[in-house]
Formats: C-alpha cells, sequence, structure tokens
C-alpha cells in the first residue's frame, strides 16, 4: 500500500508520518511539505532514513504538480493534513488560508479522481479538520458530528470549506472519503506560537505570558501521539462518507492551563513556586475569539474502539519535560535555522 501523507513535516503531521512509518514497514510513506514557516524536517530525523519513507517538497496549490505526482505514484489512500491553521494568521491574511485549505484540498481531490479514475476499490481520501468549524459552545454541551457548523474565523471557515468539499467529491463522485475533527493538539514538535510551547519558551527565558482577555476561554486538549493513534484506527476501519470526531477528553480554562504550566515549568526549572506566573499579562481579546470547545469522540469509542491514552496533567508533563530535552530544537525554530536543515539533507 503507497500513502500519501500532505503536510508531514508539520506539527501533528510529523507524528502521523513516525507512527505510520514504523507500525507498517509493508507501506510506502510518501511525505509531501511545502515547508513553510511550520514545515520542519527536523521533526522526522528518526525516520528519514526508513525504507519506507520519501519526501517530497511540493505545493498542493499547485494543480499540475499534484496532478503529475498521483500520475507518477499511484496512491492508495491520502491523508490530508496540509493546511495553515493559525487563528491570528488567517485574521491577517485570509486569502493564503482560502488557497491552501479550500484550494489545496480540492487540487488533491480532483488528482485523486482523475488518477484513480471512478475505480476507488481499495482507495481512500482522509482529510483531517478541526472542531472550530462547529463555532462555539456555551459552558454545557459538546460538538457532535451532526452539530452544524459555525465557523467565526477565517481559518475555520476554510477548514469548513474543504470539510464540505470532500463531502461534495463523495456525494457527487462516489469518492470513498472519511472526515476527522479534532480538538486543540499538544506535544513534541509543536511550532512555538501555540500557547503551550510559546508559554514553555516565554517561561523559560523569562519573557512575557500574554493571555487573551480574562483567560477564561476553554478548550478541549488532545495528546498528539493519541491524535495520530486515532488517525490510524480511522483510516483503516472508519466507514467511507463518515465524519469521526476526535477529542481528548480535556477541558481547561485558558488561565487554569497557564496556571499549572507555570507550575511545573518552576519545579523543572528549580525556581520559587509562582515565580512563573509573575509573567502573565492580560492583553485585548482577539478579534473572533470562541468561547468554548468541547469534543463528544463517543462515535469513534463506540464504533471503532478508540479511547484517548492520557490525561492533560500527565501529558503536559511529557510535553515540558521533551521541550526542556530538546531546547537545540527549540532553538533552531525560534532563530530559524531549521530552514537550513532541508537545503543540507537534499542540496537545493
Amino acid at each position: 500500500m503507497h500513502i500519501l501523507i500532505t503536510g508531514g513535516a508539520g506539527f501533528i503531521g510529523s507524528h502521523v508520518v513516525r507512527h505510520f512509518v514504523a507500525a507498517y514497514p509493508q507501506y510506502a510513506i510518501t511525505n509531501l511539505d511545502k515547508l513553510t514557516y511550520a514545515g520542519n524536517l527536523e521533526n522526522l530525523r528518526d525516520v528519514e532514513d526508513s525504507q519506507n519513507y520519501r519526501f517530497v517538497r511540493a505545493d498542493i496549490t499547485d494543480s499540475a504538480a499534484m496532478l503529475e505526482l498521483f500520475e507518477k505514484e499511484d496512491f492508495d489512500g491520502v491523508i490530508h493534513l496540509a493546511a495553515e491553521s493559525h487563528v491570528d494568521r488567517s485574521i491577517v491574511s485570509p486569502t493564503e488560508f482560502v488557497m491552501t485549505n479550500v484550494l489545496g484540498t480540492v487540487n488533491l481531490l480532483n488528482a485523486a479522481r482523475a488518477v484513480w479514475k471512478e475505480d476507488f476499490s481499495g482507495k481512500l481520501f482522509y482529510h483531517v479538520s478541526t472542531d472550530e468549524v462547529y463555532g462555539a459552545l456555551g459552558k454545557d454541551g459538546a460538538f457532535t458530528e451532526t452539530t452544524s457548523y459555525d465557523p467565526h474565523s477565517p481559518y475555520s471557515a476554510s477548514k469548513a470549506s474543504s470539510d464540505h468539499f470532500v463531502r461534495a467529491y463523495h456525494d457527487t463522485y462516489g469518492m470513498p472519503a472519511v472526515i476527522s475533527n479534532c480538538s486543540n493538539n499538544y506535544g513534541p514538535y509543536q511550532f512555538p506560537e501555540k500557547l503551550i510551547p510559546l508559554f514553555i519558551n516565554n517561561i523559560r527565558n523569562n519573557k512575557p505570558l500574554p493571555v487573551y482577555g480574562k483567560g477564561e476561554n476553554v478548550r478541549d486538549w488532545l495528546w498528539v501521539v493519541d491524535h495520530a493513534q486515532a488517525i490510524d484506527v480511522i483510516y483503516h476501519n472508519g466507514e467511507p462518507g463518515e465524519t469521526y470526531n476526535i477529542g481528548g477528553r480535556n477541558e481547561w480554562k485558558n488561565i487554569d492551563l497557564i496556571r499549572l504550566l507555570c507550575r511545573i515549568m518552576d519545579r523543572k526549572l528549580g525556581r520559587v513556586e509562582g515565580e512563573s506566573e509573575k509573567l502573565i499579562s492580560y492583553v485585548t481579546d482577539r478579534a473572533g475569539h470562541d468561547f468554548r470547545y468541547a469534543i463528544d469522540s463517543s462515535k469513534l469509542q463506540k464504533e471503532l474502539g478508540w479511547l484517548p491514552s492520557l490525561q492533560f496533567e500527565e501529558g503536559l508533563e511529557k510535553t515540558v519535560d521533551w521541550y526542556l530535552d530538546n531546547q537545540e530544537w527549540l532553538d533552531h525554530v525560534t532563530s530559524g535555522e531549521y530552514q537550513r536543515y532541508y537545503e543540507e539533507m537534499y542540496g537545493d
């Protein structure tokens, strides 16, 4: 079996690539990534020499390149993670999110359809999406697979659109496709513009910890390794045409998470408890900042048997340990040095 994983040099994508390369040595795994700011091949040093792995640098917005790649490789399946994913960036540059998240997804669907030629036996297009397409929740309830879409940011609107296109290709052309919508991921190799690695790095360097509004927004946190394992389960056992929600059952207010992170960092760094909390500062809330997300993943549990393996406190300890043990990786990312790794590996 030959699987294309798009966005495989990114945070979640690198964990999915690593998982599939290790778990399925009989598969051929092709990692396609444009290597924008969030794509980092240093994330995959441990698998880059594996016999069943190869890397292709390409842009999913290039329709001709996608068709050529599909014609050359004849993939059996696609796990599509390539996306612009940072809400703040989408507010500044929404068109970039439309191009990558919407047009890029359609280009992949068109290439798969053209090469598979309506013979979809043994084929699957798996689209990885987000819980943000559902909008915001009040104090109670959780998103299910039947929750109506109500995106509030350019990022979530672009992901909602790409979800609709995947479903449309399933309904119109019979494309075997599945979609998963996940909650906030955390863990090793996350680009440090996201909350947890950003604040770990800021605490390490005694820099301010800017908190939106009062910090009362609530998120459900998912250990990224659990997410990769859920993707495996859905890819191999999910029903084409279905959607599966993936959540960590770990709801936390942002400010409570940050205070917990400060306590962990104080202990790990040998500081007096409470020292890092002094770095917290409150800033103007982000435009369109959804109050609460929560995922009901009972469908995935009941139908496919997946459950998260870690509670948040344990996962956060593991995450902090990883960043403190891999400060060179963190320094390379924050300095931009990581972007030289492709040239060193591939010579252009």
